[in-house]
C-alpha cells in the first residue's frame, strides 16, 4: 500500500484525508503538478514568483495557489510556498533537500508535538520532488494576519547590522521579546524552549531570528506562529554551526561550552531559567527527546531521504541527544 505523501502513514491515495483537510480543506489535490520543474527552458515562467529563502541564501521558494483541486503557480494571493530542490551545488545531498524539510517538520510535530506549518511533498510533472507547506498567515477570505518575524521586532536589517543581521543575537533575546508581545507568555516561551531544543537535537544550525515570527490573531493578541523551516542542516552543510544564534548572552564561556566545544543540558537549564521556564518542565523537556529517540529513528527509516543520508541523520540524532544526557 503506497503511503501518505503528508504524514508517511499506510492509509492508501497519495494524501490521506487528515492531511488533505490539513493542506487542502479536503480537496484531493493530486500529488504530481501539472508543470514541469524549474529549469534553464523554463526559467522565464517562474522568475515572477521567485522569491530567495534560506540555506546559505540558495534555495528558492514559488508562490501556488489553489484552483479547485488544482495548484496553480500565482504571483498573488498565494497560499502555499513551494520549494524544489535547490539550483546550486553548492550543498551537499542537494537533491535530499525537499525531503529534509519534510520529514523534520513531520518529526517536530507527530513525535514531539509541534505545532508545525501544514506540509507534505509533492512531485512536478517531470518526477523532481519539492515540498509544499500552506501559509498560515492567509486568512480563509483572502487577507493576510500580520506577522513579523524577530528581525523585524528588533530592528536588525542589513543596513543596521551587516549582511549576517538576521544572526545576530540570541534566543534569550527573542524570548525577551516574546515575554513583552505575547499576553499568554508563560505557555510561549515554554513553546519555544521546545522548538529551540528540538533545533539543537535534529542538528539544525539555521534557526536564526528570521525563523521565528509572532503573529497577530482575529482577538488582536500576539502569539508564537506555528514552526516552519525545520530541517537537519548538517546533512547539507556539514560544517555548520551548531546553533544560528547564541542561546543566550556569554552561553559560549560556560562551563560545559568551554570544556566540551558545545552545548549541554546545563546550557539549556540555563536558557529554561533565563526564559521563565520551571525547570521541571524544562528537565522533562529534555527527558522527552531522550525517551523519543527511537521513534524518531523509525520516521526517518519511513522517510524518502537517500540511504547515506538517513545515516547521517540518525548519527547527529544520537551525537546531539549523548551531548544532553
Amino acid at each position: 500500500m503506497m503511503s501518505c505523501s503528508g504524514c508517511y502513514t499506510d492509509k492508501g491515495g497519495v494524501y490521506c484525508l487528515k492531511c488533505r483537510k490539513e493542506l487542502f480543506n479536503g480537496a484531493k489535490v493530486p500529488a504530481v503538478l501539472d508543470f514541469d520543474a524549474p529549469r534553464d527552458t523554463n526559467l522565464a515562467g517562474y522568475q515572477k514568483h521567485t522569491k530567495h529563502l534560506s540555506i546559505s541564501g540558495v534555495q528558492l521558494k514559488y508562490s501556488l495557489r489553489l484552483d479547485a483541486n488544482r495548484l496553480l503557480l500565482t504571483d498573488e494571493k498565494g497560499q502555499y510556498i513551494l520549494k524544489p530542490v535547490p539550483p546550486s551545488r553548492q550543498l551537499a545531498a542537494i537533491d535530499d533537500v525537499p525531503e529534509n524539510e519534510h520529514l523534520t517538520m513531520q518529526i517536530a510535530a507527530q513525535v514531539f508535538n509541534i505545532t508545525t506549518a501544514a506540509n507534505a511533498l509533492i512531485a512536478f510533472k517531470d518526477g523532481q520532488v519539492a515540498y509544499i507547506t500552506r501559509r498560515f498567515d492567509v486568512k480563509a477570505d483572502g487577507g493576510k494576519y500580520q506577522q513579523e518575524d524577530f528581525t523585524q521586532l528588533l530592528n536588525k536589517t542589513s543596513d543596521t547590522h551587516g549582511e549576517a543581521y538576521k544572526y545576530e543575537g540570541s534566543y534569550e533575546e527573542i524570548g525577551i521579546l516574546i515575554r513583552k508581545y505575547v499576553a499568554a507568555a508563560l505557555p510561549a516561551l515554554e513553546q519555544f524552549f521546545r522548538l529551540v531544543a528540538f533545533n539543537y537535537i535534529i542538528s539544525n544550525g539555521d534557526a536564526h531570528l528570521k525563523n521565528f515570527s509572532l503573529i497577530r490573531t482575529d482577538s488582536g493578541e500576539y502569539q508564537l506562529t506555528p514552526a516552519y523551516d525545520l530541517m537537519s542542516t548538517v546533512l547539507h552543510t556539514p560544517q555548520e554551526s551548531d546553533t544560528a544564534l547564541d542561546l543566550y548572552e556569554g552561553s559560549m564561556h560556560s562551563p560545559f561550552y568551554e570544556a566540551y566545544g558545545y552545548y549541554g543540558s546545563a546550557d539549556f537549564l540555563e536558557l529554561g531559567k533565563r526564559l521563565g521556564v520551571l525547570k521541571k518542565r524544562v528537565a522533562r523537556i529534555l527527558d522527552d527527546f531522550m525517551l523519543r529517540e527511537q521513534q524518531v529513528i523509525d520516521l526517518v527509516g519511513r522517510s524518502q531521504l537517500s540511504p547515506g543520508s538517513k545515516t547521517i541523520y540518525v548519527d547527529n540524532l544520537k551525537e546531539r541527544l549523548k551531548r544532553l544526557r
